[in-house]
Formats: C-alpha cells, structure tokens, sequence
C-alpha cells in the first residue's frame, strides 16, 4: 500500500488541548499502556474530524487496528461533546451580543434502515438538522444537538427551546423565511402571500438589508463545514449529536474563544 505524508489545517493549541484531555481521562481511569500516546491519539482523532479520513486509512498511518482506531476516536469525540456547553451556557454570550443570527443547516448521512424520518424534502436527500447560532462577525456561536432531517427549522428551533432563550435573553436574532411564525424576538424577511399584492419598494429593500445580515450566518456554518467528516456522517444518526459537539468545542479552541 502506497502511502504519503498528509497536513491537518490546525493550529498546535487544538493538538495540545484534545491530548490534555485524553491524558486527564487516562490518569483519571489508571489506564497503564495504549498503543497511541494522548498527542499521537489527539492527532487520530484530528485526521478523522478535519480532514474526514477514513477509520481503515487511520489505522494503516498510525499502525494500529481499524477496531482500535475506532475507539480511540469515539473516545475523544466523548471527550470532547462532554465539554461542550448546552444552550444555557451559550446564551450567557449570546445575550451580550449586538444581534444574532440563527439559521439550519442539513448535515447529510448514510441511508439508514429507518429512512423516512431522515430524509429532507427541501434538500432532497437523507440528513440530520442542526441549528446554528452566529455572531455579527461571522462566527459561530452555538450549534443545537441534531434532529432527523424532516423536521422543519422552526420546529427545531422551538424543540431546543432557542426561541423562548433569545426572547427571554432580549436578544434581536435575523433569522430567514423559514422561521416566519416564530415572533418575538425573531426577525424574518417579508413574504409574498399568493394572491397578495406584490412586495412594496420598501420591504424589498428590507429584504436585502435582512439578507446581508443573514448572510453572516451562512458563512458560519461554512466554517462548521470546514470540518470534512460532515461532509457525509457514514455512521448512525445518533452519534451525529457527539460529533458536532465536539467540533464546537475544537472550534472555539482553534478561534481561541469560548474554550474550557
């Protein structure tokens, strides 16, 4: 098998932080030999996330079993979604920002036995739904646990109890058509109703000033994205909570922000 030397875009400070972890939960539990040390299972776990390699091509670069990367990956990714803070903890921030932004996003997967549930009808193919919340300068702030891929963005939003938060927290929060009907502190663009008069020279300006400011949002889930593993999750469902959790976590490492 041919094999070349590869580069993970992060900085040494994300390396570092996953392996105190992994040094701490090993002390923790008194475990006496792995095959891996924390920075060498730190960097595995890294490989996997940023740049989505595969469990088999892992273990061929790291010499060690594909069972046995396996694990060692599930359990940083543990490590990690463990710190990762709940939507309480983020509104301490958000509540201070200028506005917010809040948004969908569609993070595809495998087929699955039970493919109904998962499957969007918006972006055509099977997913999982996980809200992002973004600042005004572009970052992102909080992402949601994920939902399957049928339910709707503003279900969502009110399943994770976001929109009580933000109103509760004050917060003005931009939000796209999708959200129409959530009120409060939400502002949406405006909508033409069929059979209604066309837009006014008003509202379409509205529109595209809201539009600008919603667009701070996308580019903060481009960021999310900038982690190749959810390219396409090819795993169950129910790890895609864990796996964004913990990307959240690396991703305020690397930004130097929000991190524990």
């Amino acid at each position: 098998m041919l094999s070349y030397p590869a580069t993970i875009p992060l900085s040494s400070r994300t390396l570092n932080h996953l392996a105190e972890r992994i040094r701490g939960h090993r002390k923790q539990r008194r475990s006496r030999w792995r095959r891996l040390e924390p920075g060498r299972q730190a960097l595995l776990a890294l490989a996997h996330l940023r740049n989505g390699d595969t469990y088999t091509r892992l273990a061929t670069g790291f010499e060690i079993g594909v069972a046995t990367a396996w694990r060692y990956v599930q359990e940083a990714i543990a490590l990690l979604a463990a710190a990762a803070g709940d939507l309480a903890t983020a509104m301490e921030r958000i509540r201070r920002l200028a506005y917010a932004i809040l948004d969908g996003t569609l993070i595809p997967i495998d087929r699955v036995a039970d493919q109904r549930p998962y499957y969007s009808g918006k972006q055509k193919h099977h997913g999982v739904n996980v809200q992002v919340i973004a600042d005004a300068a572009d970052r992102l702030v909080w992402a949601s646990p994920a939902l399957p891929g049928s339910v709707h963005d503003l279900t969502a939003a009110r399943v994770h109890g976001i929109i009580e938060a933000l109103t509760r927290a004050d917060v003005m929060t931009f939000a796209d058509k999708g959200y129409q009907g959530a009120h409060r502190s939400v502002r949406t663009p405006f909508k033409r109703r069929r059979f209604r008069p066309k837009l006014s020279r008003r509202q379409k300006a509205v529109n595209r000033a809201h539009a600008k400011t919603r667009a701070r949002g996308e580019r903060a889930i481009a960021t999310l994205k900038t982690w190749k593993i959810l390219n396409k999750l090819r795993c169950c469902p129910r790890r895609a909570t864990p796996i964004v959790q913990a990307i959240l976590v690396l991703h305020h490492v690397e930004a130097n922000r929000y991190s524990a």
